[in-house]
């Protein structure tokens, strides 16, 4: 359901940048793998799984590493906050295959952090 008048604001938090800084030296290709989804989101598409048990609208998103000759499984965990309809918080990625999961203590910690 696109509404051609909403365009939809993406903001980055510092430890979304960090990690992609961090990440971009081990794989190379990830601004790519990761260029569908902003594209989605800005089109207000919501993807991913809403994540439980937490304060905000928070989502997480498989994306699929092509760097490594994985599924999505083992690819990059891609979380942004819906903070209203048109604003979007990019707040941190990481990759499944260096990290296992993140805390939701952390993720509200970068959250407020950025507000």
């Amino acid at each position: 359901m696109d509404n051609e008048n909403e365009k939809v604001k993406i903001y980055y938090t510092r430890e979304f940048k960090r990690n992609i800084r961090k990440l971009r030296k081990k794989f190379r290709n990830i601004k790519n793998d990761i260029q569908p989804v902003i594209d989605d989101l800005k089109q207000n598409i919501t993807l991913g799984d809403q994540i439980p048990k937490i304060d905000y609208t928070v989502f997480k998103v498989r994306v699929k590493n092509t760097d490594i000759s994985k599924g999505k499984r083992s690819g990059y965990r891609l979380i942004y906050y819906m903070k209203i309809k048109n604003e979007i918080i990019l707040v941190t990625i990481y990759s499944k295959s260096d990290q296992g999961d993140i805390s939701i203590t952390k993720l509200q910690k970068i959250i407020k952090e950025f507000n």
